[in-house]
């Protein structure tokens, strides 16, 4: 099984790892059944955190290390609305994993800050955006991000799974997911450092379950 191999090559290449194997199994579990069950992942964290949320969702979005190409039957559509700008859509577009990064949307987010509370922006767009059957992956190096944190209680009030990606000792975030996975360094630039290894992974892992070419 291919997906396990991935696991197997980062544990490999940081044994440091060896030790949230299975929460990063765990975490690719939920994601992938999340995905077949045509659901969508939503992604935060601050600072490089927050840059760390945009860098998955464009693993996600697009081909990563596979073409990803449209299924023939779309590809015929395309070509039936307009036959050059189809033909060309038809070789360009590629299959994605729905992922949306709440750390975008500088109107919604400075408007909540301004007229509610800033530190609910990302539960607000929980709320707005997430269903039943989608993920929340939150991104901490503390494990105690307050926003994050309200984001976790509104996604677990509304039947979102919670995957926490922290550090040090997992914080309050760690506790409250469904799966955390605390990599094992306390310094932020250290755990960032890990951190990205694991969200590749899990991006890599969930493209060979889901995409041949």
């Amino acid at each position: 099984m291919k997906e396990m191999e991935y696991l197997k090559e980062l544990t490999g290449r940081y044994p440091v790892l060896e030790a949230v194997k299975e929460n990063i199994l765990a975490a690719y579990k939920i994601l992938r059944d999340c995905y077949e069950g045509g659901n969508k992942a939503l992604i935060a964290g601050n600072g490089g955190s927050c840059a760390d949320s945009e860098h998955i969702v464009g693993e996600l979005m697009k081909g990563f290390v596979k073409r990803r190409p449209v299924p023939e039957a779309f590809a015929r559509a395309l070509k039936e609305v307009n036959g050059e700008r189809g033909e060309a859509l038809a070789a360009s577009l590629q299959r994605g994993l729905p992922a949306i990064a709440l750390t975008g949307h500088s109107a919604l987010t400075t408007a909540f800050l301004n007229d509610v509370n800033g530190e609910m922006s990302v539960a607000q767009q929980l709320y707005g955006y997430g269903v039943r059957g989608d993920v929340f992956l939150g991104i901490s190096t503390s494990g105690n991000a307050r926003n994050i944190m309200y984001g976790v209680t509104v996604a677990k009030a509304a039947g979102i799974k919670t995957i926490g990606l922290t550090g040090k000792d997992g914080g309050a975030i760690g506790k409250a997911c469904d799966v955390a996975i605390v990599v094992p360094e306390r310094e932020t630039y250290k755990i960032q450092e890990l951190h990205l290894p694991v969200y590749h992974t899990l991006c890599l892992m969930l493209e060979e379950h889901f995409y041949e070419v």
